[in-house]
């Protein structure tokens, strides 16, 4: 089956650039992946949707070993949480459109370079390539950095009591969290990281409850995005990951009836009721 056109590879091919997905959940398995071709590393932690954690020091040690770049998107996490530079990382990226705005109002993006040489060369594609935010848009960006400890321990604190609650409820399969400390990547998340975050996901072993749940929802908005200080919520196989090509989404076991949250500001009292209702409002309370 072709990738979907939006996949298709008609951009870096031509600059003699190629693309391979690995999973690098299993760094021993990932090792075997790096060629001599090798020149970047791109890796999250943790991953989107399924909120696995990547061993970033084990990542770096790998590709520094075969003489590549390791780069880190950090978006999950932000800078308060999480700082892949220190962990052995060579770039970060952050989509600051998410927890760096938290206000849903700008879309931007952030490129850390622990090189200084390194940084220069990507300053001056950046600049060549007239990829610049405006005056305004950049001023939003810092008006939203100034509160971004407050908002993200307050989310994080939701998150974990509804992770909770969750992982409790009889309608629900599984949680997918590494706050929660019977998750198996839990000590290592702690290990690289001061928090586990504000997005969680779960599944509920049908299709037809997960979107009923989404569409049942009104504190949760639906929406591809995350890191506002609105909570919102996705059905990944339906949206943000709907164009990944099949044959890598059948890699990495993505469930159909997977449904991703982020959780804003709003009491989470409030936010759990809102949840127990969608889900009650499915049938799926008595099954």
């Amino acid at each position: 089956m072709a990738a979907p056109a939006a996949c298709s590879p008609t951009v870096i091919d031509r600059n003699g650039v190629t693309v391979r997905y690995a999973d690098t959940h299993a760094s021993d398995l990932f090792e075997q992946q790096i060629t001599a071709r090798t020149k970047l590393v791109y890796a999250e932690s943790p991953t989107n949707p399924l909120l696995r954690v990547i061993d970033l020091r084990r990542m770096a040690a790998l590709a520094h070993a075969h003489g590549a770049l390791l780069c880190v998107d950090n978006s999950a996490m932000s800078p308060y949480l999480q700082n892949p530079l220190d962990l052995g990382a060579d770039i970060v990226l952050h989509s600051a459109t998410k927890s760096l705005c938290g206000h849903h109002d700008v879309t931007a993006g952030v490129i850390v370079a622990k090189d200084e040489a390194l940084a220069e060369q990507i300053y001056f594609l950046e600049n060549a390539e007239g990829r610049a935010l405006g005056p305004f848009d950049c001023f939003l960006l810092l008006r939203g950095t100034e509160t971004l400890k407050f908002r993200q321990d307050c989310q994080q604190r939701s998150t974990q009591t509804i992770a909770r609650f969750l992982a409790g409820h009889h309608a629900i399969k599984q949680v997918y969290y590494p706050g929660l400390s019977e998750n198996s990547d839990y000590d290592l998340h702690r290990s690289q990281a001061r928090g586990p975050g504000s997005v969680l996901s779960f599944t509920t072993g049908s299709f037809e409850v997960t979107n009923a749940i989404a569409e049942n929802a009104k504190f949760f908005h639906i929406m591809v995005s995350f890191g506002s200080v609105n909570s919102s919520i996705c059905l990944p196989g339906n949206m943000s990951h709907a164009s990944v090509p099949p044959e890598v989404l059948a890699q990495r076991c993505l469930p159909a009836d997977l449904l991703r949250l982020w959780v804003g500001i709003e009491d989470v009292e409030d936010l759990i009721a809102d949840l127990d209702r969608a889900i009650h409002q499915t049938g799926a309370h008595s099954s």
